[in-house]
């Protein structure tokens, strides 16, 4: 279907750029001086690795939930896609020395505190705990509604986060993963507009 050709392609694209971005953000523009932990560098990836893993915990769900080939293949690519990111982002702090948890989320983006993480919502656009407990209990059609709906919204937040790292991040190729993380997630939310709409639903917001 039409709709297979263009997530699978969106997915390796941004798999790629992904694997273009390596361990060389250590000297990458401006030698070897490392971000301090209170960065928008650090930031961005302590809070975007959470974000991302939310993401695949929940297409692991649906893939277990639908036997419909575009969304299970959406689902796959997004776990894919942003596990190898999260990984990715892990290792810079690694590699930094700096704290893999937040103390304060989204202070980075001036937002600290705006965010109450109540029932497990830590960040803008995350889902809540009871909002994945009902996506494990839902089937079908009904459960691919609910995961692109959520998916949707968890695309927006972080659109605005990796917006924000583009806008903050003094490491280039930290910049040039959240752009791409910006054109590969707007392009994954015109999808599931699309394939809310083949269901008779539409985004929540």
């Amino acid at each position: 279907m039409r709709h297979v050709g263009l997530i699978a392609g969106a997915a390796a694209t941004a798999l790629v750029a992904a694997g273009a971005i390596t361990y060389a953000v250590a000297g990458d523009d401006g030698g070897s001086r490392t971000p301090s932990a209170e960065s928008a560098d650090a930031g961005f990836a302590r809070d975007m690795a959470v974000h991302h893993q939310q993401a695949v915990e929940m297409s692991y769900i649906v893939r277990d939930r639908t036997e419909d080939e575009d969304v299970r293949r959406l689902a796959y690519d997004i776990a894919q896609t942003q596990a190898n990111q999260r990984g990715m982002m892990i290792g810079w702090l690694d590699l930094w020395g700096l704290p893999k948890v937040s103390s304060e989320p989204m202070a980075w983006m001036g937002m600290g505190g705006m965010a109450s993480g109540e029932d497990g919502a830590l960040m803008p656009g995350m889902a809540t705990n009871t909002e994945l407990k009902k996506l494990g209990t839902l089937d079908g059609e009904q459960a691919e509604i609910f995961y692109l709906q959520l998916m949707t919204d968890h695309h927006k937040g972080g659109v605005h986060m990796a917006e924000g790292c583009v806008e903050k991040c003094a490491v280039g190729v930290e910049k040039r993963l959240a752009q791409g993380m910006v054109e590969a997630q707007q392009s994954e939310i015109g999808l599931m507009t699309d394939l809310l709409k083949e269901r008779g639903a539409a985004p929540r917001s």
